[in-house]
């Protein structure tokens, strides 16, 4: 299991790179506990991609089969992934390569 911020050897990795930028900096640096473990659900338990993640939230939400249990805040998560994801697209970055838990 690769560690936040460590190199995960994944073609196209920022990791070792510089930010991108003041506004990518300034957006990392005000993720909440919440937003950053949702980045490290995501590496650790999704493969990096929000897509899975969003889709068990939703199912859980519906009443349907789903594989994880993260919180009981879902709609606040789906929030938060969602603002996340549209941030790593915009900047074409993978927050798991910079986002560790204090």
């Amino acid at each position: 299991m690769a560690k936040p911020g460590r190199k995960r050897g994944k073609k196209g990795s920022s990791v070792g790179k510089p930010l991108r930028g003041r506004q990518v900096q300034n957006f990392i640096s005000s993720l909440s506990d919440e937003h950053r473990m949702l980045v490290l659900l995501k590496a650790q338990l999704y493969d990096g991609a929000w897509e899975p993640m969003l889709d068990d939230l939703r199912n859980r939400l519906n009443g349907k089969p789903y594989i994880f249990k993260l919180v009981n805040r879902i709609e606040d998560d789906i929030k938060r992934i969602e603002e996340m994801q549209k941030f790593e697209a915009k900047h074409n970055i993978n927050l798991a390569d910079y986002v560790e838990l204090p």
